[in-house]
């Protein structure tokens, strides 16, 4: 009873690696091998390259927006909701011309993110409500559960990483921030965005390097909750291939139809070539309707013998030749016409036949 029960606890332990089937129906369902770091540190090293060689355009534009901005606001000789509702929109497509390739850019970089880690995936299983997802008990165990507390150490390694880098390019240009107070305005703006740029690229090399350690952290837990027991393969062949003891029977059940077919067929064969004990080969030939024989039956052992026996019930002449019989067995299949390389010795075992048929 002990070693029973040992038995169907390894049974049911998940030690067995998802079958693609298993891993198809969890990209359906919208689980898939995905790190939200990659994408983030994808998404802020995208942003901050793109400010880093269009910075010049963009301050330029930004000056532009104000100077232009100021000077129509002092210039408007009365107001009005028409004239503010045209400054607003002069100002807002302005804005839009300077933020929108930033955004643009961190939506694609955030989808190329995704494609590289899982491709094109569309579902809306996730979208469905799911009263498991609101269960108190559940959120409790997720909230002290060991990936939790993963989270909490990653989350933790990011900020001091992220804050350890950006303090030390603070100190290695202290000077330069100590300066900003002796600056002009536009110095000064030139200056924080020179340092914004600088801590922003090192700030996302760091978030790189922490989202490759959470990618393979996350395969690894993606692997594992997919695992599967050995009683879990099972019952999915049986889903998709059927109950193998029940495939069985069936595929006995065909070869005994086809059994009975075959031996339906002896009757009308002209002769059956034999080993003369292992081996049995039953031949028909019509002139009429036939380009060459073909084999009715064949069998080894018992059906050789049961093949021979029906043969001399119906006084079908039996014509021995092991190498014919043999070669024929392994090179002719049941109700295909014989190859080319056997017609001259079965046209003269047919000749042999036609000859005791005439005297008889």
């Amino acid at each position: 009873m002990l070693l029973k029960l040992d038995l169907q606890f390894f049974a049911g332990e998940k030690t067995e690696k998802a079958t693609p089937k298993k891993r198809q129906d969890a990209r359906k369902k919208g689980q898939v091998l995905k790190s939200q770091d990659v994408t983030s540190a994808f998404v802020l090293l995208a942003i901050f390259m793109y400010l880093l060689i269009m910075g010049s355009y963009l301050r330029e534009n930004l000056l532009t927006f104000f100077r232009e901005t100021f000077t129509h606001t002092v210039l408007i000789e009365s107001i009005s909701v028409e004239s503010v509702m045209e400054m607003f929109k002069d100002i807002l497509v302005e804005m839009a011309i300077i933020l929108l390739p930033i955004m643009a850019i961190a939506m694609i970089a955030a989808v190329a993110a995704n494609f590289f880690q899982f491709g094109l995936l569309f579902t809306t299983e996730t979208l469905k409500f799911d009263l498991k997802k609101i269960d108190p008990i559940k959120g409790f165990k997720r909230i002290f559960s060991m990936r939790a507390i993963i989270e909490l150490l990653k989350s933790i390694l990011k900020i001091s990483f992220i804050g350890t880098v950006t303090t030390v390019i603070i100190i290695l240009n202290l000077s330069d921030v100590l300066s900003l107070s002796f600056k002009t305005p536009g110095d000064s703006l030139t200056t924080i965005a020179k340092l914004t740029v600088l801590m922003g690229l090192t700030a996302s090399v760091v978030l790189a390097f922490i989202a490759v350690l959470d990618y393979f952290y996350q395969k690894f837990d993606y692997e594992k909750n997919l695992r599967m027991s050995k009683q879990d393969i099972k019952d999915e062949y049986k889903n998709t291939e059927g109950d193998p003891l029940i495939k069985s029977k069936i595929k006995q059940r065909q070869r005994e139809m086809a059994m009975r077919r075959m031996m339906q067929e002896i009757p009308n064969a002209d002769v059956v070539i034999t080993n003369p004990t292992h081996y049995a080969i039953a031949l028909k030939y019509d002139d009429a309707t036939m380009e060459a024989p073909k084999v009715v039956a064949k069998g080894t052992d018992y059906v050789a013998q049961k093949i021979k026996l029906i043969a001399k019930e119906h006084d079908i002449v039996m014509v021995e030749n092991r190498p014919l019989a043999r070669a024929m067995y392994d090179q002719v299949q049941i109700d295909q016409r014989i190859p080319d390389e056997f017609f001259k010795a079965v046209a003269e075992v047919l000749a042999y036949v036609y000859r005791i048929k005439q005297k008889i």
